[in-house]
């Protein structure tokens, strides 16, 4: 066979091979989510910082050794779903107690807006948290005045996990958020997203003798 038509024949070949992978890659659908309950269904619930939580932007970590937030697991049958994630508002999380890694300055955080956390059913068990824009704002006084703004042009997913247990646990590591950062010298205003850590100890507030629990 000569070297045109042996290209000829391998280049039909490779063609028809991206062909079939495209089909086959079609005909096989993403899986879908699993089903998802959370209990007790209408129980109020409280998380409660375990250890500190730190946000990092470029050069600069921010960490706070008091962080809660509150919230109501959906009445049923709201707290079900067959085919993907259960969703509960909560509060606008409060983070006091906060200190800097800049010598010489202090940060203050503050948060407001519609926040949520979503659970979804599997191993693990993942959780997302959705910052409102411009949820939550850090500000730094002294060496360096900063602002750090998260999710600055839409809501922000933040993703973690959750353990059920006695209390439960919520853990987000290493979740990237996206921020806008502003100031003048000192503030790191070429970042564009932080690293955000924190556990959270989740407990139900309307029956302290039962626990808020992720299942199928």
């Amino acid at each position: 066979m000569s070297r045109t038509r042996t290209a000829l024949a391998l280049g039909t070949a490779a063609a028809g091979a991206i062909a079939l992978a495209s089909v086959t890659a079609s005909a096989t659908p993403a899986p879908l989510a699993g089903s998802t309950t959370v209990t007790p269904a209408g129980h109020d619930f409280k998380a409660v910082l375990s250890g500190k939580a730190t946000l990092k932007a470029g050069s600069v970590t921010v960490t706070c050794t008091v962080s809660v937030s509150t919230g109501t697991v959906p009445a049923a049958p709201g707290n079900s779903n067959p085919a993907g994630p259960v969703s509960s508002p909560i509060s606008p999380p409060t983070y006091s107690s906060c200190t800097s890694s800049m010598p010489g300055v202090t940060p203050t955080v503050t948060t407001s807006g519609a926040w949520a956390v979503s659970m979804q059913d599997g191993s693990p068990i993942t959780a997302t948290m959705t910052v409102p824009i411009g949820g939550l704002v850090l500000k730094t006084t002294g060496l360096a005045s900063c602002t750090v703004t998260a999710a600055p042009t839409a809501p922000a997913s933040v993703a973690g996990t959750w353990v059920n247990g006695s209390p439960s646990s919520l853990t987000f590591t290493n979740a990237s958020v996206p921020v806008k950062v502003t100031g003048g010298f000192g503030c790191p205003t070429s970042a564009t997203a932080s690293v955000f850590n924190a556990v959270y100890k989740v407990s139900d507030v309307t029956d302290p003798a039962q626990d808020i629990t992720v299942g199928p």
